[in-house]
């Protein structure tokens, strides 16, 4: 007969494996793509052309490169109970510096001064948030507008097409051991901010600040350094994402680069886990969510589904994966029978 205690902890077990934080998001993308791979044959088909990989799977994580960059930094923003709507305007103001300057004054300069203008942004977001004690919304909308216009300043309300260098182009479209530049980037950026949250204080100090910023300010945590760094930090994903764009497209859409990508940034980190209301965390969450909204838009587009309703379908998926995490349901799920 089998001892109560061992029976207990085997009958445990697939309960506590869904209740880890990464249970319902891998759960949600394994669902997406079992629904794609019905609904379209060959969607989880990989091959290999002139030493590349292709495939819709190496495409998702392609195409989400630039919003997994914007989730990570958008992560560390929600975690110190803030938002930062204007990613979007960081990402057309960085696309659009280095298009205006690789061509003339070199690659390495048009990087440098891309990224110096996103930290710039990111330096006045935080500078409004921890300084003057604005509302974070209401700060990082200033740069919203603001930001889009000055981008468009930049490139004159055009599309400015970039011929050369060819090295430009290959931060998003190229590839390096078969798979695209892109996926290195992220995996670099995503591996270098755990470590900083992990092996550092930083991350205590950050999640200090969420979930109580007056009782870690008396505790000696200088928060305001810690809200202008996470700002900071989350300006310059968004700048890298945005060289990623151009680089992609060879040219900067000042009107639609990075367009509502706010939006789906702040949506990848509520789909992984994260908490709106700060405190808690989860970079790996954030980027399955990031790969959550492209594979669902990937999905939908390959069954195709008519443009008309893509949003209406997009937004029920969502719907049910947020209804998934929230803590009545989970409550509920823990009733027994």
């Amino acid at each position: 007969m089998t001892p109560p205690s061992l029976s207990m902890s085997t009958a445990s077990a697939p309960q506590r494996a869904w209740n880890h934080p990464l249970a319902r998001p891998l759960g949600a993308l394994a669902l997406l793509l079992a629904l794609a791979a019905l609904g379209v044959p060959g969607f989880l088909h990989l091959e290999i052309k002139d030493g590349h990989l292709y495939g819709n799977l190496v495409d998702i994580l392609h195409r989400a490169a630039p919003l997994m960059l914007a989730a990570l930094g958008m992560t560390l923003v929600i975690a110190t109970r803030g938002i930062d709507v204007s990613v979007g305007a960081v990402v057309a103001i960085a696309g659009a510096v280095a298009c205006q300057l690789v061509g003339t004054q070199g690659l390495a300069l048009a990087l440098s001064a891309a990224l110096g203008a996103a930290l710039l942004c990111g330096l006045w977001n935080g500078l409004l948030v921890a300084g003057l004690g604005l509302q974070p919304i209401i700060a990082t909308l200033i740069l919203m507008v603001a930001g889009r216009g000055l981008a468009q300043l930049l490139t004159d309300g055009q599309i400015l097409t970039v011929y050369e260098p060819a090295s430009f182009f290959w931060l998003g479209t190229g590839h390096l051991l078969g798979l695209p530049v892109s996926l290195f980037v992220v995996a670099a950026v995503a591996g270098g901010t755990a470590l900083l949250m992990r092996r550092t204080a930083l991350g205590l100090f950050i999640q200090s600040v969420g979930i109580n910023p007056v009782a870690a300010r008396l505790a000696g945590v200088r928060t305001a350094a810690i809200v202008c760094f996470v700002y900071l930090y989350c300006s310059l994903g968004a700048g890298l994402a945005g060289l990623m764009i151009a680089s992609n497209i060879r040219s900067a859409d000042a009107n639609n680069a990075g367009l509502l990508l706010e939006l789906d940034a702040i949506l990848a980190v509520t789909l992984g886990g994260g908490q709106l209301s700060g405190g808690r965390f989860n970079l790996a969450g954030s980027l399955i969510g990031a790969l959550i909204i492209q594979t669902l838009t990937s999905a939908i587009y390959a069954l195709g589904v008519p443009p008309q309703v893509t949003m209406v379908v997009k937004a029920l998926v969502v719907f049910a994966v947020c209804i998934s995490q929230s803590p009545s349901w989970a409550r509920h799920a823990r009733r027994p029978a």
